[in-house]
């Protein structure tokens, strides 16, 4: 069809894909429930912050680095550096939207593909902090490649192995996970986060269970050794059923990977369209156990989703840099562009919300390093948090940069300038709002597990399937909750002018946080009472509360790694700190004069942007136009408004809105390769 002929006015309905799985919402909803982990067995710094409880003492004094861990991560951070600084050519990456063989050839003598596989199994055995400092390093010289390493050993099979496969299951798959790629598979064209409405099926036969479906966005299939499939296993005897979670190995017959998708960023990964017919797998590589898949899914992400966060706190690192050369270098009126106060404020918002995403991917790593918290909170948040944060750190840069921002890196040195890829960063920054949950999905997520202790307390007083009875001792446990917990909103240590005092200058921002929480909590309560059941449904008011408690953890975590820093002395943020203490601190006619000085000021910068946002966060939850919104979307959807339309061409190449993904064999010539 030309180009002509499809880019008219008059828009053609194609035939939908058959859905998938008709599911009710309540149903739905139950599936995404039964898969969450349902105790705290831990404390949670996050979980109490939603709470209005301030625990800092969860987080202060910042975890400290076992001099093991450090030893063995830094000789190995050398070793990539050096080799990413010499073996890695990103604009080849970019201009050929592939990795190259050799690369990842060259990672896998490194070691890199085992990262956070134990030693005993023939990896590294990193921590998650190094882990995470790793990805900062190949995901700077390159985000495709930081991509290929963190959905490999992140989501792939080693994580889930790690924590939930049997001794044998180890034995046999970890050793292999250091030299192979591998990939996690969910989505399907017709599931994303709805995984009740999955349709690939994973039937018992014997000593075996027969795969058919289709999987989409399965980033590394392209060139995966090894799979983590999630399958629904039809109900039978002797088989409980449910969406289960194996181990696939790329050779078993019956695999097609149908096609390699394109992205307007991160194009050297290696992201595909993967089909199974009939593929026979093994009972013995079924992870866990039949109908836990959402559940391995789920606490694999809790640490999993850590990878972004580091990430995005790389390209804030080196967006920093480019901005402070860059406002120095180009002159305008008289004087450098971040002389200017319009421009200098995005270079303050770019250099302290880039210390921020450090210090939140840093603590949270060590979090999990500690294994002393339940961090389920703290890394959704540290992710939600980082990928809104560097996008916007991203766009600041290119706007910041002008022309040079939009025009890409080699146009640039064409011409004979520094090749800054500005707009790549934006390109690439991108998908970690829709990766791994998109950010409306996150806050959700986020919002379910923070009023987690009011379900527990109050949930059968609305839930319309309680019987009276329930609902009655339900009203008891919640009149005694309530009664204890209420009064601890009144007033706490964030009234106390001296509270927190060690932090110095940043104690007020503490004091700032601690009032903040039980603002928070206090506004929870108030819509919980007012809405009771459709809660839920006022997706505005959650997530501005879960966006406020996110700049309250990052307020934490700037303070007390600034707090660390300080007391090492060095402002460079090493996040172990030693010495004599921070003491007082002060700012003399702006100027920093104590030791480690440069991060404390910093964070004070920060602390102060977080604050107003917060502050508009606050006031969006009680005057905002959410329920404008939800009436007009809906006016929109029922063509009220289609003579907007009118006027321009559609570009759109004409196919279904979802590909149809129906059982069977393959039509299609496999694009899957592997790298000896």
């Amino acid at each position: 069809m030309s180009q002509t002929s499809r880019r008219t006015n008059q828009r053609t309905t194609e035939p939908a894909a058959a859905p998938a799985r008709p599911v009710d919402e309540r149903t739905a909803r139950k599936v995404a429930e039964e898969a969450r982990e349902t105790e705290w067995r831990l404390p949670s710094f996050g979980k109490q912050l939603f709470l209005g409880d301030f625990r800092l003492d969860l987080i202060h004094p910042h975890p400290r680095v076992d001099d093991e861990d450090r030893s063995k991560g830094e000789e190995f951070l050398e070793q990539l550096r050096e080799f990413c600084a010499t073996k890695v050519d990103p604009v080849e990456i970019e201009r050929r939207a592939r990795i190259p063989d050799d690369v990842v050839q060259g990672l896998r003598a490194l070691g890199a593909l085992g990262m956070k596989v134990p030693e005993r199994y023939g990896g590294l055995g990193l921590s998650h902090l190094y882990y995470g400092r790793a990805l900062m390093v190949a995901g700077s010289v390159s985000p495709a490649l930081g991509a290929l390493l963190s959905a490999h050993q992140s989501i792939g099979v080693p994580q889930p192995i790690m924590l939930f496969g049997t001794a044998e299951q180890k034995q046999t798959w970890l050793p292999r996970c250091t030299r192979e790629i591998s990939a996690f598979l969910l989505t399907e064209p017709d599931v994303g986060s709805d995984p009740a409405r999955l349709r690939a099926t994973a039937v018992p036969d014997g000593d075996s269970y027969v795969l058919d479906g289709v999987k989409l966005w399965t980033t590394n299939g392209v060139i995966a050794d090894l799979m983590v499939v999630m399958a629904r296993v039809p109900r039978s005897e002797g088989h409980r059923g449910g969406i289960s979670a194996f181990v696939v190995d790329m050779s078993t017959p019956g695999i097609t990977v149908e096609n390699r998708n394109a992205f307007m960023g991160l194009r050297g990964i290696e992201n595909g369209v993967t089909r199974f017919h009939r593929v026979r797998v093994p009972a013995t590589n079924l992870i866990g156990s039949e109908g836990a898949g959402l559940r391995i899914a789920l606490t694999t992400l809790n640490t999993g989703r850590l990878s972004l966060p580091a990430m995005c706190a790389a390209a804030g690192k080196w967006a920093t840099g480019i901005a402070r050369e860059w406002s120095r270098e180009r002159v305008q009126w008289g004087r450098p562009i971040g002389a200017h106060e319009a421009m200098a404020k995005k270079v303050a918002f770019i250099a302290g919300t880039s210390y921020a995403m450090e210090a939140v991917c840093e603590l949270s790593s060590q979090l999990a390093d500690d294994e002393r918290n339940d961090i389920r909170i703290e890394a959704a948040l540290a992710k939600l948090w980082t990928s809104e944060m560097a996008c916007r750190v991203a766009d600041e840069l290119v706007q910041l940069r002008g022309g040079r921002g939009y025009e890409t890196a080699e146009s640039l040195a064409a011409r004979g300038e520094r090749g800054v890829p500005a707009e790549q960063l934006l390109r690439d920054l991108r998908i970690n709002r829709i990766f791994e949950g998109s950010t409306e999905i996150m806050r959700l997520l986020i919002a379910r597990e923070a009023v987690d202790t009011h379900l527990s307390v109050a949930g059968d007083i609305i839930d319309p399937e309680a019987s009276r009875d329930q609902k009655i001792r339900a009203a008891a446990r919640a009149g005694g909750f309530y009664a204890r917990w209420l009064p601890t909103l009144v007033t706490g240590p964030g009234r106390r002018p001296g509270a927190y005092g060690e932090f110095g200058p940043l104690a007020r921002h503490l004091r700032y946080v601690e009032r903040a929480s039980r603002k928070l909590a206090r506004s929870t309560f108030y819509a919980a009472g007012r809405w009771q059941g459709r809660l839920e449904y006022r997706q505005g008011f959650l997530g501005r509360m879960v966006d406020i408690g996110a700049e309250l953890y990052a307020m934490s975590a700037v303070c007390v790694r600034a707090h660390a820093d300080a007391r090492a002395g060095t402002g460079a943020g090493t996040g172990s700190g030693t010495g004599s203490g921070v003491g007082t601190g002060s700012w003399e006619g702006g100027v920093a004069t104590t030791p480690g000085a440069s991060a404390l000021r910093l964070a004070d910068a920060f602390c102060r942007q977080a604050r107003v946002r917060v502050e508009e966060l606050f006031e969006g939850l009680w005057h905002n136009t959410d329920a404008l919104d939800v009436r007009l979307a809906r006016q929109v959807m029922s063509g009220d408004f289609a003579w907007l339309e009118e006027g321009v061409l559609d570009p759109s190449i004409p196919g279904p809105w979802i590909a149809p993904s129906e059982p069977g064999p393959s039509e299609r010539e496999s694009v899957h390769r592997t790298i000896d």
